[in-house]
């Protein structure tokens, strides 16, 4: 099993146009974050790399990530029907191959000098099976992310055999269905926003959307539990921070991630503290 592909979605409804969002990278270069989730996947080891857009001008895209331009397909989802749809429409462009599947509004810092794509794509062709990353996360976030259930696989650290995925459950659900043996109380393994998967999961997902009164409720978790009864699904416990530039002060919060662990972290780190200092100063000519 050789990862050479990846599919990274870009054309979710109000969250198109973040990857063009430009940040200060750890090497110290400006770049756009497609660019930053390209490179990632560049230096996984993946050589073709399908960029999922809402239909139009292309261009944009193309302009922000030139560099890499060889590498790349673009693909339209035509209408905005989901995110289980979304990835079903690269199914050409995926064939019969494993994939590594990234989201265009996530940014990954990994705290090894191996990259979480690296990583995840390492197990995957060792182990010759579909793995998701999950951190541990506290059940008051669950209304946000897919979860699994399932048990630890013996003899090899933070990983998991997955038996049951629901998406976005309550802390009920979690507590019946999603226990991990050995799991801090309180806490489930989340999805951290990416996978590398097989072309099966594309027909289960064509499947469940032929069948869905609905095509927006189909979502990659429905297509993953029942990938976790075909064949092994993988889970990877990771450490490593994931930032969401699409909430409040996203975008600010991972350029500062970033900063922190690249080159330039002193100068960074010396410029917040001057900024802190003069706050402070501020505040207290204020009070008197």
């Amino acid at each position: 099993m050789k990862v050479k592909k990846a599919l990274i979605t870009a054309a979710g409804k109000g969250q198109h146009n973040l990857p063009l969002q430009t940040l200060i990278d750890r090497d110290g270069v400006e770049k756009a974050v497609l660019r930053i989730i390209v490179e990632e996947a560049l230096c996984g080891g993946v050589e073709e790399i399908g960029v999922l857009v809402p239909p139009g001008d292309v261009s944009p895209y193309e302009e922000v990530v030139k560099e890499h331009i060889g590498h790349l397909t673009f693909i339209h989802q035509n209408e905005p029907l989901g995110y289980g749809h979304a990835i079903y429409c690269a199914r050409d462009f995926v064939g019969s191959d494993p994939f590594l599947h990234m989201v265009g509004d996530h940014l990954h810092i990994g705290r090894k000098s191996k990259s979480c794509a690296e990583e995840l794509i390492g197990i995957a062709e060792s182990e010759k099976a579909a793995v998701s990353a999950v951190q541990a996360t506290r059940e008051n976030l669950l209304p946000y992310f897919g979860t699994i259930g399932g048990k630890r696989v013996q003899g090899k650290k933070n990983l998991y055999e997955v038996d049951r995925v629901i998406e976005k459950p309550t802390p009920t659900q979690a507590e019946q269905d999603l226990i991990i043996p050995g799991m801090r109380a309180g806490y489930y393994l989340c999805f951290f926003g990416m996978h590398v998967l097989t072309s099966t999961v594309i027909d289960i997902l064509g499947r469940l959307l032929s069948e869905a009164s609905d095509p927006k409720t189909v979502t990659l978790s429905d297509a993953l539990n029942e990938l976790a009864q075909q064949e092994k699904l993988l889970a990877l416990g990771k450490s490593d921070q994931r930032y969401d530039i699409g909430v409040k002060y996203g975008l600010l919060t991972a350029q500062i991630a970033l900063a922190m662990s690249g080159k330039d972290r002193d100068e960074v780190l010396t410029k917040l503290l001057e900024l802190l200092y003069i706050r402070e100063q501020n505040a207290g000519r204020h009070e008197e």
